[in-house]
């Protein structure tokens, strides 16, 4: 603004607007003093005092011995003194020094006698010899000059005609000057000295006795001492803070708090699971309007059960919960309760309920549940004792004596069928959502979150992926998606293509391309042969999934070569009919190499392996089998999270698995029949698709059905 005077013509409502600033903080009181750090100031000002009354002081005070301050004492220099314990400080004023120890360039001295001039009546001396003095003998000067002209010019000269002399008498002036100055002194006192008093009033100073400080007493004596037992103390503290976890900690809860309310994720991150988040959006409604739903007398659920396969998102929707509704979130894993002590983890479960009802409405998320919540009274053991009393306190907690208001329970497990019946009844966990892999739709949704922000190129179909990623989670698309970009990068493209994506999913399925293990020529044959006798036999079944690729190039670690079927559509059951295509296509390779090289390897050890396993679930768990019938004579450990390779666990007499045992070795039979009946039906396509994959080591779907003359129209899209 200028400097001079308004104008006074200007119109009030024209007039600049002044900013006054961010009004965030206007209206509210000023913040309370932090008393805790001041503390901190007292001891530095302490310090600081004790620097600037002794130490400081110190520095200007010169140390002499203790004899050179006899010798000031003798010659009367010292003026007065104070004499402490252990030293003596005072001031001394050295007297005045002659003029010839002060300008020694001088010739003469003050105290020197004058030297009488020569008689005006004796004759003067002859040329070259010094003028006679009295008596015939010669003058002191002209002796001086004549010693100064026989002594030879050299080391022992200390004055000589040029201005190193002259350098020499300013030094030693400047030094003289500087001993003259009066300056205080200190020195470390002697003991005994029992003459000292009787000196000291003899040579008439001024002296007194000093007792020390007051400050400096306390800070050695009790500040010094003290600062460096808590300094130890601390420091030993940590350590064992680092090292045990500090005893004193054991109760309290590890619960992280979210600072920030909003959690940067909301639903719009969260798809593939629509029927999920629309169960949890009542839950973030009752946080942001709990009117609207007490007026009706209802209550919201105090606990929601998110239960699913290993990475379908079951944390992800839990922050998804909290950033919607913009609620304290409390985040912890239900192992972090269990320690080695019984009562530590019911001890932190009390705690962390103290402190979320500090914080209500909030949300506390506790992620594999089933580490605490496991049913009670299966195991017997000190550990066992320490999950039920966190349980216990758990199941109090949540539904007890006292009410539990303005606190809901978020957890995730994938093992639903372990939990307590206790934690599971109506008032604890009220509502269970479950979280299923995504369908199609879902993950083509899925992958459209994943590539947010990153180049596609054009032409990338999106939902073509999807369609060959069946029985993929949230976690496994997203994985494909980094490794497609990783390819890209390696690539030194600047988009991420359609090829990129596919090779990214192959790299997920099959394990990536071990170009270093190559085989011999009647290897490389043998697993061509092995690898088209699968596609054949599935090219010409009538309800086997189409074929995506072939290759030979070796994957993983025990892969030679693959054969990849994709699924036009998502199945949710199948059909007699289709298992038994699937077990003929897992078969096709064995009778591929019976047939072309009349001798088998150990190549196909995988397929048989799921092949036994298909056959024996048609008989144990779908009622498939002749002999056997409806009987349902198997169990399965888990449909959530499978123990080892997924086979059921038989459940009948010893008759009956015997029976089971005939029957599914009568369908592989079938099916390998089956098989060899196939290839050998169709052996010239055979040895035409096994020759070009030898020649390319891969083939696409697309050029397989070309080789075979079958038509892309043949093959089912999905809609």
């Amino acid at each position: 603004m200028p400097d001079g005077p308004a104008d006074s013509n200007l119109d009030p409502t024209q007039a600049p607007r002044i900013d006054p600033g961010p009004r965030k903080n206007w209206g509210k009181p000023p913040a309370a003093p932090n008393w805790r750090s001041m503390w901190w100031y007292i001891p530095i000002m302490l310090l600081v005092l004790w620097v600037w009354q002794d130490q400081l002081h110190q520095m200007s005070v010169k140390t002499i011995p203790y004899s050179q301050f006899k010798q000031y004492l003798a010659a009367g220099e010292v003026v007065e003194c104070e004499v402490k314990e252990s030293e003596i400080t005072g001031r001394v004023v050295p007297k005045e020094v002659p003029s010839q120890a002060a300008d020694p360039a001088a010739g003469k001295s003050k105290e020197s006698k004058p030297i009488a001039a020569p008689d005006k009546s004796s004759h003067p001396a002859p040329s070259g010899e010094p003028p006679a003095g009295p008596a015939g003998k010669p003058a002191p000067a002209a002796m001086a000059d004549s010693a100064k002209e026989e002594k030879p010019v050299g080391k022992t000269a200390k004055v000589d005609e040029g201005g190193s002399g002259k350098q020499l008498a300013s030094k030693d002036s400047t030094q003289t000057q500087e001993e003259a100055k009066p300056f205080l002194f200190r020195t470390e006192r002697v003991e005994p000295d029992t003459q000292l008093v009787d000196q000291l009033e003899a040579a008439k100073v001024t002296f007194s006795g000093v007792r020390p400080s007051f400050l400096s007493q306390f800070l050695y004596a009790w500040v010094l001492p003290i600062g460096a037992m808590v300094v130890i103390w601390v420091f030993l503290s940590r350590g064992m803070r680092t090292a045990g976890q500090s005893v004193i900690s054991f109760g309290k809860s590890r619960a992280r708090l979210v600072a920030d309310r909003d959690t940067g994720v909301t639903f719009d991150d969260v798809a593939g699971c629509d029927e999920a988040k629309y169960e949890l959006q009542e839950v973030v409604d009752f946080l942001k309007n709990p009117s609207r739903y007490t007026a009706l007398g209802a209550s919201i659920p105090k606990g929601v059960l998110l239960v699913g396969l290993p990475g379908t998102g079951k944390t992800l929707l839990a922050r998804a919960v909290a950033g919607e509704a913009k609620v304290p979130f409390f985040s912890l894993s239900g192992s972090e309760f269990v320690e080695m002590f019984v009562g530590v983890g019911a001890a932190r479960v009390r705690d962390l309920f103290e402190q979320a009802q500090r914080q209500a409405p909030c949300i506390v998320f506790i992620d594999e549940l089933d580490a605490i919540g496991r049913e009670r009274g299966v195991h017997l053991g000190a550990v066992n004792d320490e999950r039920e009393q966190t349980l216990n306190q758990l199941l109090v907690e949540m539904d007890g004596f006292q009410a539990n208001v303005g606190v809901i329970l978020l957890a995730a497990t994938n093992r639903p069928e372990v939990l307590d019946k206790a934690l599971l009844r109506p008032g604890r966990f009220d509502r269970q959502v479950v979280i299923d892999a995504p369908d199609m739709v879902g993950r083509e949704a899925i992958l459209k979150v994943h590539c947010r922000g990153k180049p596609l190129a054009d032409g990338v179909d999106l939902r073509k992926i999807a369609q060959g990623t069946p029985g993929f989670s949230g976690a496994d698309l997203a994985n494909a998606v980094n490794e497609a970009a990783l390819l890209a990068a390696r690539n030194r493209s600047k988009e991420i293509t359609q090829r990129d994506l596919e090779e990214a999913v192959e790299k997920v399925v099959a394990g990536p391309e071990r170009k270093s293990r190559r085989l011999d020529e009647q290897g490389k044959r043998r697993v061509a042969y092995h690898e088209v006798g699968h596609a054949l036999v599935a090219a010409f079944s009538k309800h086997a999934d189409p074929v995506h690729k072939i290759s030979i190039v070796p994957r993983g670690r025990a892969a030679l070569g693959y054969t990849l079927q994709l699924p036009t559509d998502d199945q949710f059951l199948l059909t007699r009919a289709e298992l038994l295509d699937r077990m003929k296509g897992l078969l096709g390779g064995r009778a591929s190499e019976e047939l072309v090289f009349s001798e088998v390897s150990t190549g196909a050890e995988n397929d048989l392996e799921h092949a036994t396993t298909l056959a024996r679930s048609m008989v144990c768990l779908y009622g498939m089998g002749e002999s056997v019938g409806l009987v349902h004579c198997a169990q399965r450990p888990s449909m959530f999270l499978p123990v080892g390779d997924g086979t059921s666990q038989t459940d009948c007499s010893p008759q009956t698995a015997r029976e089971i045992d005939n029957e599914v070795k009568k369908l592989l039979d079938a099916a390998y029949l089956d098989a060899k009946a196939v290839l050998t039906q169709h052996r010239e396509k055979l040895e035409l698709v096994a020759q070009e994959l030898i020649k390319r080591e891969t083939l696409d779907g697309a050029t397989f059905r070309q080789l075979l003359g079958i038509s892309s129209a043949a093959v089912p899209v999905a809609k």
